[in-house]
């Protein structure tokens, strides 16, 4: 079978490294780059890659995105720095944000223990939450993890680890549906999920 020119197999091989973007798809946008896409937004796209790799990192202490040493969050001085928001992704954490009724800071695990996909323990930003909590300036950790299997045995090992220590551990209440993505809910339904948390 002929192949595309080097330059554009490289475009779609790049293109198939994005989650959900399969061959024919990113064939689809590599041709689309290549004949539709005036050269200004190409180089546009190019430029806010680079960009994006070069200028934003991950806040040392929440493992939010930031263009500085800590994020607007963490820096932020009004907000409750004695309670946490344990969340799976930055994505989660932002749809909660847009909310506007959380003023606590957040705690990014960056997935959930998912043993069929091999995302273990080890995997996730949880070691840092738990040095956070031995510190003793934390008085709530909010577990927000999605109401899904993986999701809740994510938060159900985050629960043993912290009952050892005197804090209170709540967990949002579902409000959000069991098996739905907490980035995909509206914002009244993540509003009654806070008002409804629970201890967990």
């Amino acid at each position: 079978m002929k192949k595309y020119p080097s330059a554009l197999e490289n475009l779609i091989e790049s293109f198939s490294k994005l989650p959900g973007v399969g061959r024919k798809t990113a064939e689809r946008y590599a041709l689309y780059t290549f004949t539709k896409m005036p050269e200004e937004d190409i180089t546009d796209f190019s430029n806010a890659l680079i960009s994006m790799h070069k200028d934003i990192s991950v806040c040392p202490c929440c493992g939010n995105i930031t263009e500085s040493g800590l994020c607007s969050i963490c820096s932020d001085e009004t907000r409750k720095h004695d309670q946490i928001l344990v969340v799976e992704s930055i994505k989660d954490l932002y749809k909660i944000e847009s909310v506007g009724e959380y003023n606590g800071i957040y705690h990014v695990l960056n997935g959930v223990i998912s043993f069929s996909k091999g995302i273990g323990i080890d995997d996730l930003n949880i070691d840092s939450l738990i040095e956070k909590v031995k510190n003793g300036e934390i008085s709530e950790v909010i577990l927000a993890t999605n109401a899904t299997l993986e999701g809740e045995t994510t938060a159900r090992y985050i629960r043993e680890l912290l009952n050892e220590y005197n804090i209170k551990v709540t967990r949002l209440a579902h409000g959000l549906p069991v098996g739905g993505d907490l980035s995909y809910s509206d914002e009244m339904t993540i509003l009654k999920a806070f008002e409804g948390r629970t201890e967990y």
